[in-house]
């Protein structure tokens, strides 16, 4: 009897560690086409090419967390405008899940729009802040809009509560850049967003970041 009794422990005992086992690796299954979906989600909204132009050269680096569901709210984007003149922008919205990505995507494409009718850069933002309270959603972005003529070097920029850029020249010099800015976009209606104006030299750089770079763990 004893032996029979040990033996149905040890049976009962596997059959339990077997079925939590298939449970944690629906588990995980589950969590890993969430995260699959969220980046798929979330990259599909960003674009797919840069644009090409003289004495201009844009690169992107885009590297979405890879804990959890820690993806989401980043973007970037950069399109011509209907003048020749180049429309960059970066932001982060509230969030990390499907509901901020596909947010996201709304402001993304929004901002396109609104620039394709008037692309001066603090107007973009005020609008896009306006679309972005209409919606009603509770989330927010922050964001910087710049519109950037390549022939004449110029590069006007308007901000919402995002990070700083950093502006390097030929000669080795760097510093942040000291716009006056205004609050992130879907919080405050009739916000104005100061321009600032920037003359660019050959060989300088402007590289727009998100606070993942700074927040975030280091890259590789």
């Amino acid at each position: 009897m004893s032996r029979t009794g040990t033996t149905d422990d040890g049976d009962e005992l596997l059959t339990r560690l077997g079925a939590l086992t298939a449970q944690a690796r629906a588990q995980a299954e589950m969590q890993r086409s969430r995260v699959e979906l969220a980046i798929a989600l979330q990259r599909g909204m960003l674009p797919r090419d840069l644009p090409l132009a003289r004495r201009l050269h844009l690169a992107v680096r885009y590297t979405p967390a890879c804990h959890g569901l820690n993806v989401g709210g980043d973007w970037y984007d950069a399109f011509t405008l209907g003048d020749g003149r180049i429309g960059l922008s970066i932001g982060d919205v509230q969030g990390h899940n499907i509901e901020a990505a596909a947010f996201m995507g709304q402001v993304r494409a929004g901002m396109r729009a609104l620039a394709s009718v008037t692309s001066e850069p603090g107007e973009v933002l005020a609008r896009t802040n306006d679309l972005l309270l209409s919606l009603g959603s509770d989330l927010f972005a922050t964001c910087t809009f710049m519109r950037l003529d390549p022939c004449a070097g110029v590069l006007e920029s308007a901000r919402a509560g995002h990070l700083p850029c950093v502006w390097a020249t030929a000669d080795g010099k760097s510093a942040l850049t000291d716009d006056e800015g205004g609050p992130p976009l879907g919080v405050q209606a009739g916000t104005p967003y100061p321009v600032t104006r920037y003359e660019l030299t050959t060989g300088s750089m402007f590289v727009l970041l998100t606070d993942g770079v700074v927040e975030g763990p280091s890259m590789r």
